[in-house]
């Protein structure tokens, strides 16, 4: 995550995909991904090349980005609820979630990325997940149980264990 955010968020504006609402699959497809249903809810899963998992809570923005323009997605740009993300060892390596607040970038893992009231809030399941915020260029690497919230602003970034019911509550919207 060596990377200036004002400059990877140009490049992720600039390739990104809408992906919300009826035309997700649709848009999702030009980047390799394809949308399975989950009956019984209003949340998707899309299933992108290197087998990266991201199921998107009801009502989240997002668009997929393809910095590298190789036709693959390699990142997300979250506006808006959550997206948890599964990428295999090895299969995501340089995936990340950028939002208003932060940059979250994959160590291969499983790990969701929550953004509401001005904080990213940032969970590990599984795995390493790296967290940067532009503001301050403060960063951490996350494992697992653990999560940081990030705010806008120049404090360093705290890396706490959350509690059983912080992280199922947060789980359970993404329906794990």
């Amino acid at each position: 995550m060596n990377v200036r955010h004002p400059l990877l968020f140009r490049a992720v504006i600039a390739v990104a995909c809408s992906v919300w609402g009826s035309s997700a699959s649709a848009q999702s497809a030009g980047m390799g991904c394809l949308l399975e249903a989950q009956a019984g809810t209003s949340r998707h899963v899309l299933v992108c090349p290197g087998r990266i998992r991201i199921t998107a809570e009801a009502g989240a923005r997002y668009s997929l980005a393809d910095r590298n323009q190789d036709g693959v997605a390699d990142g997300a740009l979250l506006r808006r609820k959550a997206l948890l993300l599964e990428t295999p060892a090895g299969s995501g390596a340089g995936f990340s979630v950028i939002t208003p607040q932060a940059i979250a970038a994959v160590r291969g893992t499983k790990w969701a990325v929550d953004v509401a009231g001005g904080t990213t809030s940032v969970f590990v399941v599984d795995g390493r997940v790296a967290v940067q915020s532009p503001t301050s260029r403060s960063r951490v690497v996350l494992g697992p149980g653990e999560g940081v919230d990030v705010e806008r602003g120049t404090d360093p970034l705290e890396v706490k264990r959350w509690g059983a019911a912080r992280a199922a509550a947060l789980l359970a919207r993404l329906g794990e």
